[in-house]
């Protein structure tokens, strides 16, 4: 007699659909059923992964914000100086907006779903993400105060996901360059 053998794809299947899904509709709108129909499973199959729709979210930004922070700390511990390092981190979070579209939008748009808790871990992970922007641009910009450099990283990151809120238009290739190079500028601001 042979064991049912579980789908090892099938916990990512459910995270891709309910991504595609709230990124769509929003988190509200987007069904377990549906989720679950996306994924080739039945919506109470889901439950073997996941105690609820709010869960499923949480793993969402969880993956949201780990990938980003991982990526964050390993360019600063490879790259060897702070220009090369922001330049980087610049080009990672534009290929994450652009190539992971509907994850950046749920975890732009659908924050505020979240139990208190976990927002607040979620915005613990985000000032971490945050600080190492602000301590590269310090390094490479020394005259740059923390409260400055905090600034010009936050319009940085927003001319980026700027693309997140709009119709996509243009090849997706352009979209990187013109993003990269507008974060870029942002963060070479001089005051005048």
């Amino acid at each position: 007699m042979t064991g049912r053998v579980r789908d090892p794809r099938r916990r990512e299947r459910i995270l891709e659909a309910a991504s595609s899904l709230m990124a769509e509709k929003g988190f509200t709108a987007a069904s377990m059923t549906e989720i679950g129909a996306t994924a080739g499973v039945t919506g109470p199959a889901i439950y073997r992964h996941f105690d609820g729709k709010s869960a499923v979210l949480v793993a969402l930004l969880d993956r949201a914000i780990d990938g980003l922070l991982a990526t964050a700390r390993a360019v600063v511990a490879s790259a060897p100086e702070s220009h090369q390092a922001l330049h980087l981190l610049v080009r990672h979070h534009v290929e994450w907006v652009i190539c992971d579209r509907s994850l950046a939008q749920v975890y732009f748009r659908e924050g505020h779903e979240l139990a208190e808790a976990d927002r607040r871990r979620l915005r613990r992970k985000q000032r971490q993400y945050l600080a190492v922007w602000v301590a590269l641009l310090q390094a490479a910009r020394p005259g740059v105060g923390r409260a400055q450099a905090a600034t010009i990283v936050h319009a940085a990151l927003g001319a980026v996901q700027s693309d997140l809120f709009h119709a996509e238009g243009t090849a997706v290739e352009e979209r990187k360059a013109t993003l990269a190079g507008l974060a870029s500028a942002v963060l070479a601001w001089e005051p005048s």
